[in-house]
């Protein structure tokens, strides 16, 4: 039988050399004993407040448990690993920003929310990426697809539930979604018009 200190030496060794987070479940398999999931908790907390002044932090995100660095320490590493995150479209951005927040809605759904035609590109880049996913069919004629976010997207964010998002007012200034084009022009597809859908 391993004490608790055995335990978390095992657990620590698993969460470090994780790709990604690890459940509970998971977390489980590794003990021929039967160590209750309070139990675990319990020493997952124990080793959090062990890492708590440290550049790495131990979390819990919707996928899991998980090491990450600390925010206050990225900027230095930065510079000895330069390499940029993905950028996205502002489309991009709208188009994930809707499905987190209304979800499950279809391409139809979005396309009257941002006012303009949602191209397959910005679904697909967002598939790809593994913060979306096909959870369904709308029961109506097409049966078009129901979109909802994944797990993936929610750890990539250090969430544990979308219950986590900011509130929608904050990412509508940040993607200033009150701004309209002037009068005589035009929106392209995959720019926004305005937050109103057009008119049909």
């Amino acid at each position: 039988m391993l004490s608790p200190d055995e335990v978390k030496l095992v657990l620590e060794a698993a969460l470090l050399a994780a790709q990604q987070p690890l459940p509970l479940s998971e977390l489980r398999k590794m003990f021929d004993e039967d160590i209750g999931a309070d139990t675990l908790r319990r020493l997952l907390d124990e080793l959090r407040d062990t890492w708590k002044d440290r550049g790495v932090e131990l979390t819990v995100t919707a996928g899991g448990w998980r090491f990450q660095t600390r925010v206050s320490v990225q900027k230095y590493l930065e510079r000895i690993h330069p390499e940029k995150p993905p950028r996205y479209s502002r489309a991009v951005l709208e188009t994930l920003a809707i499905i987190a927040y209304r979800q499950p809605v279809t391409r139809g759904d979005i396309e009257d929310i941002r006012g303009v035609t949602v191209s397959s590109e910005v679904l697909k880049r967002l598939e790809d990426r593994g913060w979306i996913d096909v959870i369904g069919h709308k029961e109506t004629p097409g049966r078009p697809a129901l979109y909802a976010t994944t797990p993936s997207f929610l750890d990539d964010l250090g969430l544990r539930s979308l219950q986590e998002l900011p509130p929608l007012d904050d990412i509508a200034k940040t993607l200033d979604l009150t701004q309209t084009p002037p009068p005589a022009s035009q929106p392209a597809p995959d720019e926004p018009a305005t937050a109103q859908p057009s008119p049909a």
